[in-house]
């Protein structure tokens, strides 16, 4: 199935994990896609096993705007235009409270908000064009609180609400804005490592569904929000979770 034929997709943070693996299912569906992250040596690694005729990696610190400027119209320039923005960088920090410097709280929400904003004011001008898509990547995190993470609750809680109110300014221009809000998100070799399996069982004392998310299910609720079976969802936020939101929410993680 190539869903997204001719389509070309910005990801960011997309050198592992959830961010990996969301650029992996749009390429097997059929997209070009833009490989956006710091380490340069990992996206070239990704984008050779993807194909480079229909991939292009841009080393790009989202926290600087004039990078994610420069990544976008790489983009442009490579591929014409953009179709759909995935807005997954990220970075968290367990601390006590206490402990949480200012630089810990900049940096969480340089890396996760303030990269979201940057990235929809540079590709605007190019998704008023394809009236296509921004999908951010929150976490369950941002739709209630955990012990020890006060800045990266705060963060994803900017997510989601700056993403709300995105789609009410963009849905004008036929722009569709949502989040993605996943919970603990490991691959199989991760989950088979002790210390990530006492994790899971601890999530799994908390949600409907037992196992864990992998980078692939997450990938597929954005690549549904990117698709034309999703042309009349916007300003909604997706949890990914196996429950945990709809529950008394997550295990204290530290």
């Amino acid at each position: 199935m190539e869903r997204f034929h001719g389509k070309t997709i910005v990801v960011t943070g997309a050198s592992s994990g959830i961010g990996e693996g969301i650029a992996r299912r749009f390429a097997a569906e059929g997209a070009n896609v833009v490989l956006a992250a710091r380490r340069k040596d990992r996206l070239d690694a990704l984008a050779a096993e993807l194909g480079a005729q229909r991939t292009l990696a841009v080393a790009t610190d989202v926290t600087q705007p004039e990078e994610v400027e420069a990544a976008i119209q790489a983009t442009v320039d490579r591929f014409g235009g953009i179709d759909v923005l995935v807005s997954n960088a990220g970075v968290g920090l367990g601390k006590e409270f206490e402990e949480t410097t200012l630089a810990d709280w900049r940096l969480i929400m340089s890396t996760d908000v303030d990269s979201c904003f940057f990235g929809a004011q540079a590709a605007l001008p190019h998704l008023k064009l394809s009236q296509g898509t921004i999908i951010a990547i929150a976490s369950a995190s941002g739709l209630g609180g955990d012990r020890k993470l006060s800045a990266y609750n705060a963060a994803k809680g900017a997510v989601v609400n700056f993403t709300r109110g995105l789609a009410f300014d963009l849905g004008q221009f036929g722009i569709r804005v949502n989040t993605v809000a996943p919970s603990l998100t490991v691959n199989d070799e991760q989950a088979a490592i002790p210390e990530y399996g006492r994790l899971i069982e601890r999530f799994n004392e908390r949600r409907a569904m037992s196992g864990y998310a992998t980078p692939a299910d997450i990938a597929g609720a954005v690549t549904f929000l990117a698709s034309d079976d999703a042309r009349f969802i916007t300003g909604t936020v997706l949890p990914v979770d196996g429950g945990i939101t709809a529950g008394s929410g997550q295990p204290d993680l530290f």
